[in-house]
């Protein structure tokens, strides 16, 4: 079998039954085989099966399978995300067996009938609790293993206590948490005297969230356990929602009584409406924003800061795209940014049902500068080919460019359809974790640290030579390892096979930088995120300018700084004019070897000059010999000219928008900005009204006759024309 394909049997129209220990096994129905590709997507994926079966819709049908010598959890595909890894999950098996169940309404059947025997199952398989026969409460028999032991691994914090939360319904305990934050959470017990404990942190290798301690058992009566306590009103959202969404009508009794009946949880019906309208924001109002704010806001960034690129796009299913890009940083990646971006997606926190697209370049001092951003609903290859496109019809250059990623979402193949001309290589930071992963717990920590340090000096090598040497090292201690390294191409990474140009740039923090920006306190609108991100970027902007307006010297701080380093080495170093090369200028220049430095075409043989964009200590050492300066041979993109405008520049306020109190400076007049008051939530059923009129958008009055602002028709004072 090719790599990247499995062999798939369809089952569909069987019925699961379960055992004693919870495993899981099915029987009757058809059978189908399909081969199932990594590169697809999981639209693709569906129409193959769909074409399969005959020609299915599959719209009221899941997608699941067993994770191999798992046969007790099913996991559901839903994604690009998703069909990628269980390809890779399975790629050493022989088949794969993918079910297609029929869905209830996230209703769930009971496995274990009154008389004990197994019954058919379709999704979710529950048990009943209680054996008294007087409120028979039933959970969910897969949320009972969502939390396997120590070494288990989830993706981050929140997975971690989304899981812990179905496993304490499951298990029916309480539980209150002693550690709650991004690096590490613990949770213990809340029954009297119970020793029940549960740690999980950040690996620092890996970078992974994982368990790092469970205790064996309870020692409290959980059947006594108060359950509606476990049903917070997210937990309750997030359970409705897909009921919700075909569901519109779906009532608060409803919600509470389903509820009762599938995971044994007693909710009032105060606390199912809540739940309720969590769900319907979460579901509704994104769509709804992107029918009528973000049209609204695309004008207002374009008249406020003309040239910008502003573009929504409302899609079915409540999904839209946003694309944005000032003017002002258009114009300084254009005439001050050396022609390089990094593609990244941020999660959009508290949003988290949002994706942040970036599009980010660096200046002269090597620091972060955004050039494009969008907001789209989840990262995936058709979202990132749009995006790009937009970015491309925005951009005036039209040189070839280089891009660094990640290269997940297929951005590879995507760049290349958008920028045919350009170059793509690996974000360093990304292949050094992925590195990271492949040294499994049988590597002692210093032999770690040096297949490590193998690999950054590898990455970093200027000549085909060095690399060699760096990677026979690593082939040393492993062959598997080093073949790792060669199967993901050289060229997108190492600087010995690297075509495009990073001059010295290998990774950009954008995440750190626009996690710094967006709030956490509030949850915002797209409208709110973008002009949030906007005023920072206003302010960056802004002192960046005025800081660079005391630089006296040709190159930046940082670059200049580079330099000297080299002119410092160059003292030493042995010049020899050569006959060959037009007026003289070829050079070799002897330390521990013999370089060959051109003037003409700004080339040494140890290849530095071309990687960094600043001349090497050999070439400046021929700039001292033939009295050039070195300051002529720098690539003008670290000169303080193009970083003033990098910033020359300003991104201009947006009206209208109201920013949220947690931007507001704390220095600033009350009067001016006034404090929000915690206040007790009233007794009754909440207003239909936004959660918080202060975060809420304010637009303002235009006229339908003159198109100004400010006025409407009655009062239009504009006269008409004749």
């Amino acid at each position: 079998m090719r790599k990247g394909q499995i062999v798939a049997v369809l089952q569909i129209g069987g019925e699961f039954t379960t055992d004693a220990d919870g495993h899981m096994s099915y029987s009757g129905g058809e059978a189908h085989a399909m081969l199932v590709k990594s590169d697809w997507t999981f639209s693709a994926f569906k129409q193959e099966i769909s074409s399969t079966l005959n020609n299915l819709k599959l719209d009221q049908f899941a997608l699941k399978y067993f994770l191999p010598k798992n046969d007790k959890t099913l996991i559901s595909i839903s994604n690009d995300k998703d069909l990628r890894r269980m390809v890779e999950f399975h790629a050493e098996s022989e088949t794969t067996y993918i079910y297609v169940m029929k869905k209830f309404d996230n209703r769930s059947k009971s496995i274990v009938a009154d008389s004990g025997t197994p019954a058919a199952v379709d999704a979710f398989a529950v048990v009943p609790t209680t054996q008294d026969g007087s409120k028979r409460q039933k959970v969910c028999v897969s949320w009972k293993n969502v939390i396997t032991g120590v070494g288990q691994v989830f993706e981050g914090p929140k997975d971690f206590r989304d899981a812990l939360h179905k496993y304490a319904i499951a298990h029916r305990f309480h539980y209150r948490f002693i550690k709650n934050d991004s690096s590490r959470v613990t949770a213990e017990c809340t029954g009297e005297d119970c020793p029940w404990r549960i740690h999980a942190s950040k690996s620092p290798a890996k970078k992974e969230f994982m368990v790092k301690k469970i205790s064996e058992s309870h020692t409290c009566e959980s059947e006594t356990v108060k359950s509606h306590r476990l049903a917070s009103q997210r937990w309750v959202a997030s359970v409705i929602k897909e009921k919700l969404r075909d569901s519109p009508n779906y009532r608060p009794r409803d919600i509470a009584n389903d509820l009762q009946r599938e995971y044994g949880l007693c909710l009032n019906y105060s606390q199912a409406w809540r739940g309720r309208s969590i769900a319907q924001k979460e579901l509704y109002s994104s769509h709804e924003e992107a029918c009528s704010q973000l049209p609204w806001f695309c004008e207002r960034i374009v008249e406020t800061n003309p040239e910008s690129v502003a573009t929504v796009v409302a899609l079915e299913d409540s999904k839209f795209r946003f694309f944005v890009a000032f003017h002002a940083s258009l114009h300084g990646f254009e005439h001050g940014c050396r022609p390089l971006l990094f593609l990244d997606a941020i999660t959009a926190k508290p949003n988290k049902h949002w994706k942040l697209l970036t599009a980010t370049s660096v200046d002269g001092e090597g620091d972060v500068f955004p050039v494009a951003f969008g907001v789209v609903d989840a990262e995936g290859r058709e979202n990132w080919h749009w995006f790009l496109e937009q970015l491309k019809s925005s951009l005036a250059t039209s040189g070839a460019m280089t891009f660094i990623s990640s290269g997940e979402n297929e951005l590879f193949d995507v760049v290349s359809l958008v920028f045919p001309e350009s170059h793509h290589g690996y974000c360093v930071e990304s292949l050094i974790e992925e590195f990271k992963t492949q040294l499994d717990d049988a590597w002692t920590e210093e032999l770690r640290d040096s297949m490590v340090e193998h690999l950054k000096k590898a990455i970093y090598s200027c000549t085909v030579d060095e690399f060699n040497q760096y990677i026979e090292l690593i082939k040393g201690e492993s062959d598997k390892l080093s073949d790792w390294l060669l199967e993901i191409k050289p060229e997108r990474w190492s600087d010995a096979f690297f075509k495009g140009l990073r001059h010295g740039q290998y990774s950009c923090n954008i995440f750190g930088t626009v996690v710094e920006w967006i709030p956490t306190r509030y949850e915002l609108s797209v409208v709110q995120l973008v002009d949030t991100i906007r005023c920072k970027l206003m302010e960056m902007m802004y002192m960046r300018r005025e800081s660079s307006n005391a630089w006296t010297e040709v190159l930046t701080p940082a670059a200049n700084q580079r330099l000297q380093e080299e002119v410092s080495k160059a003292h030493t170093l042995n010049v020899i004019p050569t006959e060959s090369g037009e007026n003289g200028n070829v050079f070799k220049v002897c330390d521990d070897s013999v370089n060959v430095v051109n003037l003409d075409t700004w080339e040494c043989t140890c290849r530095r000059w071309h990687i960094s964009g600043l001349p090497c200590m050999h070439a400046i050492a021929v700039f001292e010999r033939a009295g050039q300066y070195a300051y002529d041979y720098c690539v003008k993109y670290f000169t303080t000219e193009c970083y003033r405008l990098t910033y020359s520049m300003s991104i201009n306020p947006i009206p209208d928008v109201i920013v949220p109190p947690t931007l507001i400076d704390p220095a600033q007049s009350p009067a001016t900005y006034p404090c929000p008051v915690r206040t007790r939530r009233r007794v009754g059923r909440p207003k239909e009204k936004p959660a918080d009129p202060r975060i809420a958008i304010k637009r303002a009055v235009r006229c339908s006759r003159c198109k100004g602002y400010g006025h409407n028709k009655a009062t239009c004072k504009v006269p008409i024309s004749t």
